[in-house]
């Protein structure tokens, strides 16, 4: 096999960057000088760059004739389409993945999520710690950075929880569904698609391999696949911060604020979204009507997992009633929880924004959320995350409907699950244009980064104010 163009220079010089000790054991002259002090010029920079280079060399392996079940090369634009797809564990796809890619192609894509999922940093950090070699403080800022965090205290023993409690949850739920596999295929095939669908729904990026973009949609009533993927999905949702949280609460026997926030806002919204599903679905003969009450309860509630940013379905979404497709689209908006392998607006920044509206109904000063008073700064970002996510939309979603030739829901709907990192569709994706293809590649990138994360790559270091001010005002409302 052959890996051609700019694949192993870009893979090498990855290799590079990511086996140095701390960016001054290494010589770089000539343009990967320039292009290695660019890039270590800020965490933010870096992780940009990171990213954007692990999907250029997951493309480039993705259009090798290896890749493809038929030996015929992959058209560049799709195979782009789909490692960035795959990295930035959405789902969306431009062909099928079960019946198109051979088996070194999806082997590609499941190792582009485990990387997309956890972070280029976190695997990087992992082999780090495995050569025994020492993680400067650069390296700390940006896993700082990756993994959403306050500080840098704790963060290569965070890195460390991070991958055993991946490993430990993709297992166990390799196993739950190989057994059930079991039933349908040969063994060998129950075992692969056991670890696939895995490693694809805890790091929530929804893609499949039962072939003909049906998803689980044949297991729509099969409890067993429900529960266990809905379970991997809402997992890997929770966030790592989170889920560290729960494994020390016997010895703590207590939560952080963080984590109250987020397994209440998170449960909240599967239960409202559940409910929601069941009361515009339950008579539909195109998804809910046939099912039998328990099925109907099951698919909701699974409908209502899905979209925090996994895009499974067991119920096909371009049959929901439109009532039903709007609930999901403010689902997939607001996404999972920070530092997650999920995308959106967040669910803390959604609960910020819950207490910052509650308090000034209220006539409070202070946004309280169980007991604790936010900083301003807090409800701040989570007011700039949130409009600067709606203008992407808004752009994002114009622009398409300029150059698709589809009603406004569907390409609202393809937009929101892009940008959220969902990869639930009702159809757009296979028939996007060139053009429509390059601007939800561009919000897939932007929702698994982070709006601010991009800005602050992009944007200069501000410099320190040395005045305020006067005090003006004008009338709001």
């Amino acid at each position: 096999m052959r890996i051609c163009g700019i694949g192993v220079p870009m893979l090498f010089f990855v290799l590079r960057i990511l086996l140095a000790r701390d960016g001054t054991d290494i010589e770089v002259k000539g343009l990967f000088g320039k292009i290695y002090r660019f890039l270590v010029a800020s965490p933010p920079r870096l992780l940009v760059i990171g990213f954007a280079l692990i999907i250029l060399i997951g493309a480039q392996l993705l259009s090798l004739p290896e890749a493809s079940a038929t030996g015929q090369p992959t058209r560049w634009i799709d195979a782009l389409f789909t490692a960035t797809s795959a990295t930035c564990v959405t789902g969306l796809v431009v062909v099928d993945t079960g019946t198109y890619y051979s088996s070194f192609g999806q082997i590609v894509i499941l190792l582009l999520i485990q990387i997309g999922g956890l972070g280029f940093m976190t695997m990087a950090t992992l082999f780090a710690v495995f050569l025994k070699r020492r993680i400067s403080l650069k390296e700390r800022l940006v896993l700082q950075e990756a993994l959403n965090q306050s500080s840098i205290e704790g963060i290569v023993r965070l890195v460390r929880k991070v991958v055993g409690y991946s490993l430990v949850i993709e297992l166990a739920g390799a196993v739950c569904f190989t057994v059930r596999f079991l039933f349908d295929m040969s063994p060998g095939r129950a075992v692969y698609y056991g670890i696939f669908h895995s490693v694809s729904f805890f790091n929530n990026a929804g893609f499949d391999i039962m072939g003909n973009y049906r998803s689980l949609m044949s297991y729509v009533g099969d409890p067993w696949v429900n529960l266990t993927a809905a379970l991997l999905i809402i997992l890997g949702g929770l966030g790592f911060v989170v889920l560290a949280d729960l494994a020390d609460y016997r010895n703590k026997r207590k939560l952080s604020l963080h984590s109250k926030v987020v397994l209440s806002m998170s449960g909240l919204l599967i239960f409202a979204g559940a409910v929601v599903i069941l009361v515009f679905e339950y008579s539909n003969p195109l998804t809910m009507g046939p099912l039998p009450l328990g099925q109907k309860l099951l698919a909701a509630f699974f409908q209502s997992v899905s979209p925090r940013t996994a895009g499974v379905n067991t119920l096909d979404v371009g049959s929901l009633r439109q009532a039903t497709q709007f609930i999901i689209i403010v689902l997939m908006f607001i996404g999972a929880s920070p530092g997650s392998t999920g995308g959106g607006i967040k669910t803390t920044t959604f609960a910020a924004l819950i207490g910052a509206v509650n308090t000034m109904i209220r006539g409070k000063e202070d946004v309280v959320l169980f007991r604790y008073r936010l900083a301003q700064e807090r409800v701040y970002k989570a007011l700039t995350v949130t409009m600067f996510a709606l203008a992407l939309v808004m752009v994002a979603t114009m622009i398409l409907s300029t150059t698709e030739d589809h009603f406004f829901l569907m390409i609202l709907f393809e937009v929101t699950s892009a940008f959220g990192t969902v990869g639930l569709t009702m159809g757009l994706t296979t028939d996007l244009s060139l053009a429509g293809k390059i601007i939800i590649i561009i919000m897939m990138f932007i929702g698994r980064l982070g709006p601010l994360t991009l800005s602050y790559a992009i944007a200069p270091k501000p410099g320190r104010a040395l005045y305020r001010n006067a005090e003006g005002k004008i009338i709001i409302g």
